[in-house]
């Protein structure tokens, strides 16, 4: 996602506050592109229109090659999954497998529900890789622990959650959840620190994390922006967003005080 709004319009919706790290003209050669769902913070359309003019083949959820072929990638190039389906990538032993989450899908009023939205896993004979997209906390990551084995390293997504958002986004400590439930591994959070798409503040994800990693024995990767990481080999997570400059976000105290002032209900998040 490299566009400046997480929005069907350049003018409103959700803007960027913090920069990608690098250009997307800059990205080296791409193998894959993986796309877990429609949402406009997961599929954006100058992001594709760029990546389309690469070689590289896209998988995504049942029904959102469709958007996707809208956008400029060739048929061909596209291969959309059902859960449990597999992709094998040509010429090498990486296999994806569209595994279950629980979200929505939908880019307006009048397609919600109409395309599939999954997560992913990603093997070779060598490593193992999951990636929740966007989901809620879900009995199906045992199952799919239990179907695919554990993996060296979970990507779970922990921004822009409510508890009137409980069952379609998981925030920190239900990502922590999840994580036991698909057999440890090194964690990667993701989804946060990139839009304000909730009425948190934008660090408060990660440092509910910090506070709780170590307590619960978790292997918590936490890289800058654009930061390269050996999971294998990471040192201990530092938070290294209290010296970034949030002058232009909400200016909050804690969240602690930010949780005592949230209202109990809010509207149909939009990712």
């Amino acid at each position: 996602m490299w566009g400046p709004r997480a929005s069907p319009t350049r003018l409103a919706g959700p803007k960027r506050f913090q920069p990608a790290p690098v250009k997307l003209k800059e990205l080296p050669p791409l193998d894959l592109v993986l796309v877990s769902h429609d949402h406009y913070d997961h599929l954006d359309y100058p992001t594709i229109r760029e990546l389309a003019k690469t070689p590289a083949p896209f998988v995504t959820s049942l029904g959102v090659g469709a958007h996707l072929e809208a956008f400029g990638v060739p048929r061909e190039r596209i291969t959309e999954l059902d859960w449990w389906e597999r992709y094998q990538h040509p010429g090498s032993e990486l296999v994806v497998t569209a595994t279950p989450s629980q979200h929505f899908s939908g880019r307006g009023l009048k397609d919600r529900n109409a395309t599939l939205w999954s997560s992913l896993s990603m093997r070779t004979p060598r490593h193992s890789v999951f990636f929740s997209g966007d989901t809620g906390l879900t009995g199906q990551f045992a199952e799919i622990r239990e179907r695919l084995g554990a993996f060296d390293l979970v990507m779970l997504e922990v921004g822009a959650h409510h508890p009137a958002w409980g069952d379609i986004h998981l925030g920190p400590d239900n990502a922590l959840k999840a994580l036991e439930l698909l057999g440890g591994g090194a964690f990667l959070p993701v989804h946060w620190g990139t839009f304000n798409l909730a009425m948190h503040a934008w660090d408060a994800p990660a440092e509910t994390l910090l506070a709780s990693a170590e307590r619960r024995n978790v292997r918590l990767l936490m890289p800058r922006q654009g930061e390269a990481v050996e999971p294998a080999h990471a040192e201990r997570a530092a938070p290294w967003w209290r010296g970034v400059d949030s002058v232009a976000l909400p200016q909050e105290s804690s969240a602690a005080e930010h949780d005592a002032a949230a209202p109990k209900s809010m509207p149909w998040p939009l990712d």
